[in-house]
């Protein structure tokens, strides 16, 4: 039986075209080790890539040698995190109450290792009081402030640029998690942010196993892990430059080459156009699911502007459970705390989480009323 996927916000499926016909372009035309050797077939597999970086830089405002290509957003949001601490020991830093645990462990770790200390800013309904709460938290050995820009549970977006002028009046670097926002609300490194982390497998399209860390380079990430970068081979120490500093090991061609694909797929649809028409699914699925009083939607009516992502439970039932009947009748969406227990802790979900409804631009109206009378059947 055919799945109809609204687990988007996990990872987006399926595919535009481009990307699909990028695989197989990728595996025919460019097999070479980018960067490693002069030969044509090298050359012009870096040539793909520097395409595919330039692609990222342009999307988000930065220089493409400050462009970075990661295995997912985890991993480049560890990058940046350790990366830039590891020159302030003993630091502050300060995170949000829906952080995912990308961001959580990695600090919480540091925590663990007596490298830094941190606090929870409180996320409100109101964006005044979100950066009140920020502000109060800020010490004067502040160094990192890292901040989802969009909540993977409910959507809700945080007051990202505000955070950012907080962030440059305070000489504080900006590390912001833009896994759920990027390639469906307009985001860059002018907003204030001065480490932008994502996965390049969600709105952007690209393959699972891509991400990006894009660093407008005011301040130094070390890398976490050291190898070969194809420079500077006769130092025993890492080259101290972007991209390589923190490119080890061969890139994953294929999977940034589909980065790229996406990317220009995001940009000729339009980020505008797909963020409207997702929206609308999310409002169909949420005014047909007010008829059924055992369904709770996890949205505040204060709040007016969402990303497309609709958490929700159902009476008598925990998520996974939901879920699952929900797997049974062809539907894919994710119940249980999406790896985000602050997130959960702050929502009073905690310890059952939510189902997860979101959609993609490849999605349509008659697929959520789909999934509609599906939820009425189990209800």
């Amino acid at each position: 039986m055919p799945i109809i996927n609204f687990d988007n916000s996990a990872t987006s499926f399926p595919k535009p075209i481009a990307v699909k016909n990028a695989v197989l372009t990728a595996m025919n035309q460019y097999g070479g080790n980018p960067g490693r050797s002069g030969h044509k077939l090298s050359m012009d597999t870096a040539a793909a890539v520097f395409g595919a970086r330039q692609e990222a830089a342009d999307f988000f405002g930065a220089e493409a040698e400050n462009v970075v290509f990661a295995l997912n957003c985890s991993h480049a949001l560890n990058m940046a995190v350790k990366g830039v601490a590891r020159n302030r020991p003993g630091c502050h830093i300060i995170i949000s109450s829906l952080e995912h645990n990308s961001v959580a462990r990695p600090v919480h770790a540091l925590y663990l290792q007596k490298r830094c200390t941190y606090s929870i800013a409180e996320v409100s309904h109101d964006d005044d009081i979100t950066i009140d709460n920020i502000r109060r938290l800020i010490r004067r050995n502040t160094a990192i402030i890292v901040f989802t820009l969009g909540s993977n549970v409910t959507g809700q977006i945080t007051p990202f640029k505000r955070i950012g002028e907080l962030c440059s009046r305070n000489g504080i670097c900006f590390i912001g998690d833009a896994a759920q926002i990027a390639g469906v609300r307009p985001v860059k490194l002018s907003d204030g942010i001065n480490i932008i982390c994502t996965s390049g497998h969600k709105s952007l399209y690209g393959l699972t196993g891509t991400g990006l860390l894009i660093s407008d380079g005011r301040y130094v990430i070390h890398p976490i892990m050291e190898g070969g970068t194809g420079s500077t081979s006769l130092e025993l120490t890492q080259p101290d430059f972007l991209p390589d500093s923190l490119e080890s090991g061969t890139v994953n061609t294929v999977g940034a080459i589909t980065l790229g694909e996406g990317i220009k797929f995001v940009n000729k649809t339009g980020i505008q156009t797909i963020y409207q028409h997702e929206t609308l699914l999310c409002d169909r699925f949420i005014s047909r699911m007010l008829k059924f009083p055992s369904v709770k939607i996890c949205r505040d009516s204060r709040i007016k502007d969402y990303l497309p992502v609709v958490s929700f439970n159902i009476d008598g039932l925990t998520a996974n459970e939901a879920g699952n009947l929900l797997s049974d009748k062809g539907f894919a969406l994710r119940g249980g705390l999406h790896c985000s227990g602050l997130a959960h802790n702050y929502l009073k979900t905690s310890p059952n989480g939510t189902v997860r409804f979101s959609p993609s631009a490849f999605n349509n109206e008659r697929e959520v009323d789909m999934l509609v009378n599906a939820i009425e059947c189990i209800v």
